[in-house]
């Protein structure tokens, strides 16, 4: 686990502490939009960052809070208090205890080798999901950039002083029934304790009442007229102004973190100039300390519901990270361990779940600066983690005192960068099938619920996707002789006069079967399998006769890597139905031109002959 940690400590060193820098505006924003406060997403940070990285399986992975993670979280967080009478001291031990089970699920993940089959959730549904993220985080923190807080709202919190008498009474009728009898000496105790009801704690709960009616993208949608009524012009001007330095100040230099910049700038002219904003909850000072209240009041009766919440948790960290991993490999020609990396990622969010840290996975920007930054072995991810505690330990109190608006600011531009560009601009290029797929994903995550989106876009994926391999299977079948099945690691037929000398410059693909969401990870392999010698690389596209979106992303993303390295791409025998998908998003001609589509093998290596020099 140790070995080789400690090369290049200078540049793992940089690495650590500009990743430990980036991270630092984030995790208190998604700390914030949990609803647990900035010092859980801290503590997420710099658990969730040190253990994934110290037991990770990719070297460079920088893990804390995401977006992703925070969204779900955020739901589980809501539910939990709600079944707590609004009370986050009561619901935290359940809280903390559904996080510790999405990691312990992680960790049974990589144990059992289940991180080899995230590759098989098609690209609608994490599209779909991605863009809904950052719909929600968009919609949510438009409260907080209006500066409208439901605790403020005196006459709001009024209409529902009604409501909190019933409830208060309501407990305090179940306080004293018991098993639901009540003897005539407990209904007068009942009685005089329903009479001494303060004003104080009748505004408490109507406070929370009010809180959970303005939570989420249905509440706020529902508060945002009073919250244009109320706008506070300063809390408004100041996470403008956060979102325009975060964009304006990548156009000057990307070297130095445009959040941070923000983060300083916007909270320290606030701070100095002694304006009336709102701070950010209280940052505790001191190490985190362990929360065994998850152990002691613990009943699975109140944790159950929330099972199916926690592997979904789990799943949806794992894909995050392994996600992230690919790009690390990509970016340092390396490949990593991906059940090695679902152990680390649930240890790390198992420990930060016992210090009271919200849950996280690998975070792609950060791993990104980390690399860029020098970071090459896991020794950087644990340095900025170590970055951030002793951030926590000697400035808590001043973190405090950064505006709320701020980091509203910062999680708008989270929001718009999270979503998933790409595909909402190939909709009018895409199946009708997959766009419904991505669409139902979307829109139920938004208004609904996010665990049974995915879950219902897997389920449609997987029945349209057998419907049209069906489909195909029986169209082929009725006009197709029957052949034995080559080998994919063996010559087909009209391969075995390969001329010897063409084998050092040509690499041939062959394609068997569709290249769909299940194959794409398999797929993407090739341009690593490419030798340094070829020239020119032929794929052979005769049986596989169907491509999604998944495989024509996967196919762009390869034959980009390909095109990189001067090598020349040609296809062989393509099928109506990928080539018209490859058209459609200028796969032809941008990176494979016409002339290079050949209708038989003969014809691709007499161009492939007459092209390489030095080949008798």
């Amino acid at each position: 686990m140790s070995k080789n940690i400690f090369s290049n400590f200078r540049g793992n060193l940089f690495g650590g502490i500009t990743a430990g820098i980036v991270a630092l505006p984030l995790a208190l924003a998604f700390g914030v939009q949990s609803g647990l406060g900035p010092d859980a997403g801290l503590y997420g940070a710099i658990f969730i960052g040190f253990f994934a990285s110290l037991f990770g399986g990719t070297n460079t992975q920088i893990s804390g809070p995401t977006a992703p993670m925070t969204a779900v979280s955020m739901v589980v967080i809501a539910g939990i208090i709600a079944g707590h009478n609004g009370s986050v001291e009561e619901a935290l031990p359940y809280i903390l205890l559904v996080f510790l089970l999405a990691g312990l699920m992680q960790i049974l993940l990589g144990i059992t080798g289940v991180g080899k089959y995230i590759k098989y959730i098609p690209y609608p549904v994490v599209s779909g999901f991605m863009t809904a993220i950052g719909v929600i985080i968009l919609v949510t923190q438009i409260l907080p950039v209006l500066g409208y807080y439901t605790q403020d709202d005196n006459d709001y919190i009024s209409t529902f002083t009604p409501q909190a008498e019933e409830v208060l009474l309501d407990k305090i009728l179940k306080d004293e029934a018991g098993e639901g009898i009540l003897v005539l000496e407990d209904f007068k105790e009942t009685v005089n304790r329903a009479g001494n009801i303060t004003e104080t704690e009748i505004s408490k709960e109507a406070t929370t009442l009010a809180k959970a009616e303005t939570s989420g993208v249905y509440g706020a949608i529902k508060a945002l007229p009073r919250a244009i009524m109320n706008i506070s012009w300063l809390e408004f001007i100041l996470a403008s102004l956060t979102i325009l330095i975060i964009y304006g100040f990548k156009k000057i230099t990307t070297k130095i973190p445009s959040t941070l910049v923000a983060l300083l700038v916007v909270s320290g002219g606030a701070y100095f100039l002694k304006l009336d904003y709102r701070p950010i909850d209280q940052i505790p000072g001191g190490f985190p300390i362990p929360n065994l209240g998850m152990f002691t009041a613990f009943e699975f009766g109140q944790i159950s519901p929330y099972i199916f919440t926690a592997l979904t948790l789990a799943f949806l960290g794992a894909i995050d990270s392994l996600l992230t991993s690919v790009v690390a490999d990509n970016m340092t020609k390396t490949k990593h361990n991906p059940n090695k990396e679902l152990m680390g990622q649930g240890i790390g969010n198992s420990v930060a779940a016992i210090f009271g840290g919200i849950p996280g996975a690998g975070a792609t920007i950060r791993t990104v600066v980390n690399i860029n930054s020098g970071g090459t072995t896991k020794l950087s991810g644990m340095i900025a983690a170590l970055l951030l505690l002793v951030i926590l330990l000697a400035l808590g109190p001043v973190a405090s005192q950064i505006p709320a608006a701020v980091l509203a600011g910062i999680l708008i531009t989270v929001g718009i960068g999270v979503m998933d560009y790409r595909g909402l601009k190939a909709i009018p290029k895409m199946q009708k099938a997959e766009v419904t797929i991505m669409m139902v994903v979307l829109l139920l995550s938004v208004f609904w619920n996010l665990v049974y989106a995915v879950g219902i876009g897997l389920v449609l994926a997987s029945i349209i996707f057998m419907k049209k391999i069906g489909d195909l299977t029986a169209g082929q079948s009725k006009v197709v002789p029957l052949k034995n099945a080559d080998e994919l690691t063996l010559s087909w037929s009209d391969e075995l006069n390969f001329p010897e000398r063409l084998k050092e410059e040509v690499f041939i693909k062959r394609l068997e079967g569709p290249l769909f969401f299940g194959y794409t990870s398999d797929f993407q392999k090739l341009a690593l399998e490419i030798p340094d010698t070829a020239t020119h690389v032929i794929i052979r596209m005769g049986k596989s006769p169907y491509i999604d979106q998944s495989g024509l992303y996967a196919m762009e993303e390869v034959l980009m890597n390909i095109s990189k390295k001067g090598i020349i791409t040609m296809f062989e025998d393509l099928q109506p139905q990928p080539r018209v998908m490859m058209e459609k998003i200028d796969i032809i001609p941008d990176l494979v031109a016409k002339e290079l589509i050949f209708s038989d093998f003969k014809e691709a290596m007499k161009y492939a002959r007459d092209n390489i020099k030095n080949v008798v």
